[in-house]
């Protein structure tokens, strides 16, 4: 696992991905996302600038009071030369999410990847040394975090520091190669000090997997140790209909609680694939196609884990799904290029599918 229309009184006709274009009803009390958690979290979606026009800025707006940048806030996108800062796409979905009074998550200021080459070299083409690294750290999220500061409220800070591979505790990557622990510590301290109110997140996938659960738990509890201005974790929840086991979720809840984290699911998706490592292409006749069975087993996932989020709303703070609709999702090419998958609540006509009503009919059950 890798590593994000309805209104109140108003009710979707449930079709499959092949159906034919929206229908509404005039009566009903099914609710929107956003109404049905309104006493539990916000319930948010992953966007790009495309998004944000016709049918599917409609289905944001009527859905989700949340909103993360899929792409455009994220070191590659928004500094990709030194002292360059296209601020066109982030501002875009900034000012679309204020204007329909929608809250906003940052997402990301330091991971190993989408970072621009630049900044581990210096004019010499040679690594920089630790000091000048953490200082264009510094530079880079003291620059974004006070842009946007008083209009994001919380922040993916540091992505996906902890390894993979059980036998290691961090990630090996050129910043863990030039500056040690010591870059997590401060790109939280710099994030807080350009906006002491905004909210700070560490965020990973494969959280509730055990062994790299309690390795990020050993992260955390260090950062809580030292004093370092961490205010929770984000979940991703790439997840599939094979994981995580009930279990695996509630235990990875109260571990990471147990520390006073706040926890976000800043990345909710559910593949109706097993994870498969490796990338490569659609075999040739593989039927990549969204049954009756798939649809169901998909919806009982859904049900499970919204039913746990709802039990911890004491804890969990943002539900945030990875892309609006089974029209398009980063799965379509990861970790299989060409097949298509249906992870989302939305079918590729932006209608509710099965998995939706039952994250949004709980009460009535």
């Amino acid at each position: 696992m890798i590593k994000s229309l309805c209104i109140c009184f108003i009710t979707l006709i449930t079709i499959n991905a092949d159906a034919q274009p929206l229908q509404l009803k005039k009566k009903s009390d099914q609710l929107a996302l956003k109404d049905a958690y309104k006493k539990y979290f916000p319930i948010g979606v992953a966007v790009a600038v495309r998004n944000l026009h016709g049918d599917e800025a409609q289905l944001i707006k009527n859905q989700f009071n949340s909103i993360t940048a899929e792409n455009a806030m994220k070191m590659g996108s928004i500094q990709p030369k030194e002292g360059i800062f296209h601020w066109k796409d982030a501002d875009s979905i900034v000012s679309f999410a204020i204007k329909n009074g929608i809250k906003i998550r940052g997402h990301n200021l330091c991971w190993h990847e989408q970072t621009p080459d630049w900044i581990f070299k210096g004019d010499d083409g040679k690594e920089v040394t630790k000091a000048v690294l953490l200082q264009r750290l510094k530079t880079h999220i003291t620059t974004v975090v006070n842009r946007y500061k008083g209009k994001i409220y919380a922040w993916d800070v540091v992505n996906e520091a902890v390894d993979d591979d059980p036998k290691n505790f961090l990630r090996n990557s050129k910043w863990y190669q030039i500056c040690g622990e010591d870059f997590i510590i401060k790109a939280f301290e710099y994030a807080h000090a350009a906006d002491p109110s905004a909210k700070l997140y560490y965020n990973d996938y494969n959280t509730e997997r055990p062994e790299k659960r309690d390795r990020i738990y050993k992260l955390l509890k260090s950062l809580r140790d030292r004093d370092v201005p961490v205010d929770g974790i984000g979940l991703q929840a790439h997840w599939s209909l094979q994981e995580p086991a009930e279990n695996e979720l509630r235990s990875a809840i109260e571990q990471y609680s147990s520390l006073g984290l706040k926890i976000q699911i800043t990345e909710l998706d559910i593949s109706i694939y097993p994870w498969e490592p490796g990338k490569r292409d659609k075999k040739q006749g593989e039927n990549d196609s969204f049954t009756t069975d798939l649809e169901n087993k998909q919806a009982a996932k859904y049900a499970m884990v919204f039913k746990l989020f709802r039990e911890y709303k004491r804890v969990i703070t943002n539900v945030t799904f990875w892309n609006i609709s089974d029209r398009y999702s980063w799965l379509d090419n990861f970790p299989v290029m060409g097949r298509k998958n249906y992870p989302l609540l939305f079918d590729r006509n932006l209608q509710p599918k099965k998995a939706y009503h039952e994250v949004v009919n709980f009460k009535n059950r």
